[in-house]
């Protein structure tokens, strides 16, 4: 059993949060009965784990984030993995947490410019004066 299906107890989590079963519950597409279900033992399927942890643990807000958002970390992790734990420590170090950077770690290995692993297409100027014939 791995550490985090031993502390995540959805009960606690959300009793600690001061939430009813239904508000819990509804903010990871949950019914109540289903939440009130897993409360009493019965295995969650990993995507519950995971929105729960995210939504309730994390206090991620995922109406703010974007497919874009996960592209972007996946390409620095690939293409430039010293700025992406440059960024990393500097993020937890913001958030209080014990992973802490300084400025200087957020500069771009020397040699390296950061750019796009593809070419967004350019914009087609947009003809004036003609007539549509549709």
């Amino acid at each position: 059993m791995k550490f985090f299906d031993r502390v995540l107890n959805p009960r606690e989590i959300r009793r600690r949060l001061g939430m009813n079963q239904e508000q819990f519950w509804t903010q990871i597409g949950v019914t109540q009965s289903g939440g009130s279900r897993y409360e009493s033992g019965r295995e969650m399927p990993r995507p519950v784990k995971e929105l729960l942890r995210l939504v309730h643990v994390e206090q991620i807000d995922l109406s703010q984030v974007k497919r874009i958002d996960f592209e972007i970390i996946s390409y620095l992790k690939e293409a430039h993995p010293d700025l992406y734990r440059s960024l990393r420590r500097a993020a937890r170090a913001r958030a209080g947490g014990h992973d802490v950077g300084s400025a200087a770690d957020l500069a771009l290995p020397a040699g390296e410019d950061f750019a796009p692993a593809t070419q967004a297409p350019q914009p087609q100027p947009v003809p004036t004066g003609e007539a549509r014939n549709d």
